[in-house]
């Protein structure tokens, strides 16, 4: 279970890399897409067998991240007719290497970390941290409000990494309340960049610099 666990952690984190090498604004959301679908999977390896709410928790968390928001940002990729991030704030070859060293500094700070036994041979601290480092530095360094959107997700996923690490000693209520407040958060950002494309005719957040009363 461990070894499948580990290797779930890992696709997270390759995934993180994809999504930051990718101009592709479809590749950056299927990304996305699949590294919910992997998180959505973990609850069910975890804790003392699969419970009513452990799968509840997994349904939840393999619709929403892997279909309901990814389908939201497609169709305001349809509406925007974009299909790629061309002038980024961060280009792709050094979000990709930020992307690499944060991992790689993630699990050498993990081996020196004091974790409980049943977290040692686990891979979700570093996962976590990696996953939370990228998902910002694709927040920040991209313009397009789409990749900025998908940016917040991974940083979410990351967070989500670090609730599994509770998932023995709390309920997994605490899941579900993230996946809640990421919806909500997804819906409102989804308000700005249907306005940013009302306003401006393009995602390219960048352009709020030009707001004036």
């Amino acid at each position: 279970m461990t070894g499948t666990l580990n290797l779930l952690v890992g696709l997270v984190m390759g995934l993180n890399l994809v999504a930051l090498a990718s101009s592709r604004l479809p590749s950056i959301i299927r990304a996305a897409a699949l590294q919910g679908m992997v998180l959505g999977l973990m609850p069910l390896l975890m804790g003392h067998g699969i419970t009513w709410l452990s799968a509840l928790v997994a349904i939840g968390t393999v619709s929403i991240k892997g279909f309901v928001i990814p389908g939201l940002l497609r169709r305001a990729l349809r509406a925007a007719h974009i299909d790629r991030e061309v002038q980024p704030l961060l280009g792709f070859v050094a979000s990709l290497l930020l992307g690499a060293a944060a991992t790689i500094g993630a699990v050498a700070l993990a081996g020196v970390l004091p974790l409980r036994p049943e977290h040692a041979s686990l891979l979700l601290v570093p996962g976590a941290f990696a996953t939370v480092v990228c998902g910002f530095i694709l927040l920040m360094g991209r313009t397009k409000a789409i990749s900025q959107v998908c940016g917040y997700l991974v940083l979410e996923n990351g967070i989500y990494l670090f609730g599994l690490l509770l998932i023995n000693s709390t309920p997994l209520i605490v899941e579900a309340g993230i996946l809640l407040d990421l919806t909500v958060a997804v819906f409102v950002i989804g308000i700005i960049v249907d306005r940013i494309q009302r306003e401006f005719d393009t995602l390219d957040t960048t352009k709020l610099t030009s707001l004036r009363e």
